[in-house]
């Protein structure tokens, strides 16, 4: 079983930034892909940035130049550094992990973002 625990949310201005973090733990598994999706009221889930066992990123279109993703291997450890935050970015955040095992999805519980204008 994977756990996945994320932090970092809160409440910022318009213009701010705000650090995300997600960690995964367990045993027996290997990591394909850890991301970010969000998810606020009234609209889908988004897959805002992903980071795969290659290297490769993928960001949404949305966020594209504000906000990066990175990892640290070592710790199974990912982070979303997120600058220049709109309003429209407010939403709740969950941390994605996906196993080479089946492709088996794990979440965490998700962290609130709330930027304010």
């Amino acid at each position: 079983q994977v756990q996945v625990v994320e932090s970092g949310g809160g409440l910022v201005q318009a213009g701010g930034s705000l650090r995300l973090s997600c960690t995964a733990s367990g045993s027996g598994f290997s990591i394909k892909s850890m991301g970010w999706y969000r998810l606020a009221p009234g609209k889908e889930r988004e897959l805002v940035a992903q980071i795969r066992s290659g290297g490769n990123t993928y960001y949404a279109d949305s966020v594209k130049g504000r906000f990066t993703i990175s990892q640290n291997n070592a710790k199974n450890t990912i982070y979303l550094q997120m600058d220049s935050l709109k309003p429209d970015d407010t939403a709740v955040y969950y941390c994605n992990v996906v196993s080479f095992l089946f492709d088996s999805n794990y979440w965490g519980k998700g962290t609130l973002v709330t930027v304010s204008s």
